[in-house]
């Protein structure tokens, strides 16, 4: 589930981004997935619509997602592939892990990075 929380410094379209490339790195989201359209995101999020088109077309540019006109947006097939995308995944699961077994839940550990990310 994406969530944005506007008390945070971290501008809403990272926010966003970060937690997409989150969910593509953990497998939680796959090649092939749809992700909501933009007016639905947005209207999910309470967000601008035009911040959730920058968050998807920063991914597409990327690498992280296609987008194929009235059939939507997807994660794009070729992310698992791409040796730079592995490698981010495995970094991101050796964080996930490492901080888990300092007690912090995932949930937690998004909201320290955006919290101490500069």
């Amino acid at each position: 589930m994406l969530t944005v929380d506007p008390a945070l410094s971290t501008p809403l379209y990272e926010q966003l981004r970060d937690q997409i490339i989150g969910q593509i790195a953990s497998g939680e989201l796959t090649p092939g997935d749809k992700l909501p359209s933009v007016r639905q995101l947005a209207s999910d999020l309470e967000m601008a619509p035009n911040t959730v088109a920058r968050t998807y077309k920063e991914l597409e540019a990327a690498g992280y997602l296609q987008t194929r006109g009235r059939n939507g947006t997807t994660v794009a097939e070729d992310t698992s592939g791409n040796d730079t995308h592995r490698k981010a995944a495995r970094l991101t699961e050796d964080y996930l892990e490492r901080m888990s077994a300092l007690g912090f839940t995932t949930e937690r550990t998004i909201t320290y990075l955006q919290r101490n990310h500069r």
